[in-house]
């Protein structure tokens, strides 16, 4: 592929003519991908500067170096530009060929609910016809075959790279506010944006929730002029994001438990026999589910709103969702024909881990254990917030490791510690050794009770514990015996 071919959104005005006619073989941001041939773009990321990585580039065969920093007496031609994230997205996009435009593009953000929406969306599409390619927090399916996912919103190149590969209809995008504040969707635009909620999380990253609002916000700006915003109505920001979408003239659907909404939830169940009753224009809608919980009457409620615009009727969505298969590591459940009810989910905020515990004592749990840690590096605003929530709503509150990442040891068992003084009710106490606190929380549950491992889903540990163990499921599987077959529940896998 010729330069020229590829820069023409991402350079203003024409280029060198040393420059324009060089040919291409690859595209990368990473300096060690690079082969003979291959444009090298130069981006300042989180951790590291890409324009460190120049020199390595060029002697593993870079043609040619795009940047935001003025540099010269390189070896090869440096191009300059404003914003090389931005860049990187518009020269991905041509490079693969404008992928996205050939697909129905549906966008679904917001701080929960983003992955149990689109596996919802996912099953009703591809049980009536249309296929769909996923990409998302656990994993990428493209044309139907399952690949590791490593960010909930994939790096630019490697993005465009999975929508030139798909040969799908549709593609169901979890849009994170990382992928959105780095342009890892520059020169991509949706049929439909999705808005579940947004509640405190990654201010690490954002600073403010407002900037977090932004953030999710950069998703609406890519709005296909046909396109249409679909917001729960019932969230604080989902309301800031209609007003913004009402001056900007863009259509949106909202759903929620006004009456001014487009579809209107009048009535529900969240425990034995889930359903939400919906009211649309005097046309009443029955989603009933196999699993529980408010939360998830909402990411159906979403999932619903976005399927009846395609040519599918409303029984056959209903009957989709009546037999929705779940998703691993989201409210997976598991119990034995007696003893406690265990579920293992990702919830990993304060607003995730109430509406866990609330559902557990809808289903009529007798008494709730709740077992959960805090990522190293991440988000300390949240912690407090998480501890009191967890020893208001749970009976015995244990906290334990999560991923230490760059944190120690000890530093994260003082750090528990303290948050369990200052914010607990005193119905808590700390296990570090997370498999031995999952150990702990088994052998005193009874039959009624509930025990909710929370934070990591199907995540696997990135450190060694007590148990020969590698993840909470296989912890309490372990701990059960290692007799999956005796599990029941909705997801069992």
């Amino acid at each position: 592929m010729i330069l020229k071919d590829i820069l023409i959104e991402a350079i203003n005005g024409d280029l060198p003519k040393d420059v324009e006619h060089i040919s291409i073989t690859g595209v990368t941001d990473n300096s060690k991908e690079i082969k003979k041939g291959f444009l090298f773009i130069a981006v300042t990321g989180y951790k590291s500067d890409g324009h460190n990585y120049i020199n390595d580039a060029i002697r593993l065969g870079a043609s040619a170096v795009i940047g935001s920093r003025d540099i010269k007496g390189l070896e090869v031609p440096y191009l300059r530009v404003e914003n090389s994230r931005k860049a990187l997205g518009q020269i991905a996009k041509r490079f693969y060929g404008d992928p996205s435009n050939q697909k129905i593009m549906i966008g679904i953000t917001g701080t929960n609910g983003k992955t149990t929406t689109s596996y919802m969306l996912q099953q009703i599409l591809e049980e009536n016809g249309v296929t769909c390619s996923v990409i998302g927090t656990i994993q990428h399916i493209i044309n139907g075959n399952k690949v590791d996912s490593h960010n909930t919103t994939p790096g630019t190149m490697e993005l465009n790279s999975l929508l030139a590969e798909s040969r799908d209809m549709v593609v169901i995008m979890e849009v994170s506010s990382h992928g959105l504040a780095q342009y890892r969707l520059e020169g991509i635009e949706f049929d439909f944006c999705v808005f579940t909620n947004l509640y405190h999380d990654h201010l690490d990253f954002h600073g403010t929730m407002e900037d977090y609002f932004l953030a999710k916000l950069l998703l609406f700006e890519k709005l296909k002029p046909s396109g249409l915003a679909i917001i729960n109505g019932d969230d604080f920001w989902g309301g800031k994001l209609q007003e913004y979408l009402w001056e900007k003239n863009v259509s949106a659907f909202v759903f929620g438990k006004s009456n001014r909404c487009d579809l209107a939830i009048t009535n529900y169940n969240t425990a034995t026999n889930p359903f939400i009753l919906l009211n649309e224009n005097h046309d009443f809608v029955k989603i009933e589910l196999p699993l529980p919980g408010l939360h998830n009457l909402y990411n159906a409620t979403a999932a619903y709103s976005v399927a009846k615009m395609f040519p599918i009727s409303k029984q056959e969505i209903l009957t989709s969702l009546k037999r929705f298969s779940g998703v691993p590591g989201r409210f997976e459940i598991y119990k034995k024909a007696s003893g406690p009810t265990i579920v293992i989910d990702y919830a990993h905020t304060a607003d995730a881990i109430h509406h866990m515990l609330q559902t557990a004592k809808e289903c009529g749990a007798k008494k709730i254990y709740h077992i959960f840690g805090f990522r190293g590096g991440r988000d300390t605003t949240k912690r407090a917030e998480m501890v009191k929530v967890s020893s208001e709503h749970s009976d015995v509150l244990i906290l334990t490791m999560d991923d230490l990442n760059s944190d120690g040891i000890e530093g994260m068992e003082s750090t528990l510690n303290r948050l369990l003084s200052d914010y607990s009710a005193g119905n808590g106490k700390v296990i570090p050794d997370r498999t031995f606190a999952i150990q702990e929380a088994l052998q005193a549950g009874k039959e009624g009770d509930w025990i909710i491992i929370t934070g990591k889903g199907i995540e696997r540990y990135d450190q060694k514990f007590g148990l020969p163990t590698i993840s909470d499921k296989e912890t309490v599987l372990y701990l059960q015996n290692k007799e999956q077959g005796d599990f029941i529940g909705y997801f069992d896998q």
